[in-house]
């Protein structure tokens, strides 16, 4: 009987070392996930980013020419005609 009682304690102890491994490898693994899970949300945000559609640009090419106003006794006045 006391054969099986050791036998069963030395497995007992076997089982520990391995789960000890497997717990530090889940460890390892739970690190691993949370940088490469801050790494994708990265970018994901970055791709995000470029998908957004670039702001318009509301800039005219080509010459403008000032509007003509001019002064007559002191006051502003435009020279262009009113239709």
């Amino acid at each position: 009987m006391s054969i099986f009682v050791v036998r069963a304690f030395v497995r007992m102890r076997e089982a520990l070392a391995a789960n000890q491994q497997i717990v530090v490898k889940l460890l390892e693994l739970e690190h691993r996930l949370e940088n490469h899970d801050g790494t994708i949300q990265e970018l994901v945000a970055a791709i995000r980013e470029l998908m957004l559609p670039p702001p318009p640009n509301r800039r005219r090419i080509g010459f403008q020419t000032p509007p003509r106003t001019g002064k007559v006794n002191g006051r502003a006045i435009s020279l262009v005609r009113h239709s």
